[in-house]
């Protein structure tokens, strides 16, 4: 075990049917012994500006005319600019840039830069285009542990040779306050109130409180929770600002050591859904929670979490291979933040034993009305 290892944090709802599914059934009787817990604290959204108003289509979902068509694939719109917390701003701050490969000729991941509130170090955003990829979520032999899993690290070829961006996932198991499930199976049972990562059959992918914004189906395919929810309404929970030490215990300022006071200003991650069901990652050098919540909310966010937090954890990269159906690998991927100390050959080293997802081209066929 590492230094950093030592430290805590480093590491949809049908009725009741006699049909379901065996793991289904399995899966809601875990949740049902779990005790309820109060809604995180929601606080009134104000009118979005242009710059961060998301543009869903009718019943929120966007239509084709909106995002264009795609090799068949109906495209969300493309991100609009992002305002910056203070001015002056660093040149090209909030102005998205596309990365990793493209989608039957079509940008599926934008990403930026923004210094938050109160901040002088920028962080990362990254945008995913959820009609363009399909998401998988990976299992790690420490995290959740409990294996063996038919997806876990390395990315396989096959799967490789569609790959678009990958990025870390949650706590341990011991500090996520939530369940795990995946592979048609209860790892950790799923409690009600947590994060929640929700990925549906077909890559599918949402975040919400688990029992209320999402729930337990027979088109679930994994949950991941972690912790409460960061982002509700389009605004920061309460939670997120009423106190750095319930997000999970961080590194002190230039060592993990377990006997080094952590600080409040440490390596965070999270991610988001916006309105029009757009995915949106953020990760930082020197973020308290409130500050990872206000980058997840400026990029359109409506729902949100926490992910994984201090140096070792927080990674998103993308794959650009030169061939259309070329194998995404180390020698062409990016690191949407440079000094991250996990990059894009992470996933495709066999001791990785950390949960992540991966976000991959989706096939025509897979798209989901």
């Amino acid at each position: 075990m590492t230094t950093a290892d030592a430290r805590p944090g480093r590491g949809t709802r049908a009725g009741a049917r006699l049909s379901l599914l065996i793991g289904t059934i399995a899966v809601l009787a875990a949740c049902g012994g779990q005790q309820a817990l109060p809604a995180a604290p929601r606080l009134t959204a104000p009118a979005a500006s242009p710059a961060t108003a998301a543009r869903p289509g009718p019943h929120g979902t966007p239509g084709a005319a909106a995002g264009g068509i795609a090799g068949g694939l109906a495209a969300l719109p493309a991100p609009a600019a992002l305002a910056p917390f203070s001015l002056p701003a660093p040149a090209g701050q909030g102005h998205w840039k596309p990365a990793g490969r493209r989608v039957n000729g079509r940008a599926a991941v934008y990403v930026t830069a923004l210094v938050p509130p109160g901040g002088k170090q920028p962080a990362g955003v990254a945008w995913m285009d959820t009609r363009l990829l399909s998401a998988r979520l990976y299992s790690g032999s420490r995290s959740p542990g409990r294996g063996p899993y038919r997806y876990t690290a390395p990315v396989r070829p096959a799967q490789a040779a569609a790959l678009v961006a990958v990025f870390n996932g949650g706590f341990m198991m011991k500090d996520a306050r939530g369940g795990y499930y995946t592979e048609h199976r209860v790892v950790y049972p799923l409690r009600r109130g947590a994060a929640s990562l929700v990925i549906g059959a077909g890559g599918s992918v949402t975040v919400g409180a688990w029992g209320s914004d999402v729930s337990m189906t027979p088109a679930v395919v994994s949950v991941r929770q972690n912790l409460m929810p960061l982002v509700a309404g389009g605004r920061p929970t309460a939670a997120a600002g009423s106190g750095w030490r319930a997000w999970g215990s961080t590194c002190g300022a230039a060592s993990c050591a377990a006997d080094v006071p952590g600080i409040e200003h440490q390596w965070r991650s999270g991610l988001g859904v916006t309105a029009d069901g757009g995915l949106v990652y953020a990760a930082g050098p020197a973020l308290d929670p409130l500050q990872l919540a206000w980058l997840l909310a400026r990029a359109g966010v409506v729902r949100g979490m926490q992910l994984d937090i201090n140096p070792n954890w927080p990674v998103f990269a993308t794959y650009q291979p030169a061939a259309a159906r070329g194998l995404g690998a180390p020698s062409n991927g990016r690191r949407l933040i440079p000094a991250t100390v996990q990059g894009p050959a992470t996933f495709f080293e066999p001791s990785w034993a950390r949960d992540f997802v991966t976000m991959s081209a989706r096939l025509p066929r897979q798209a989901e009305g």
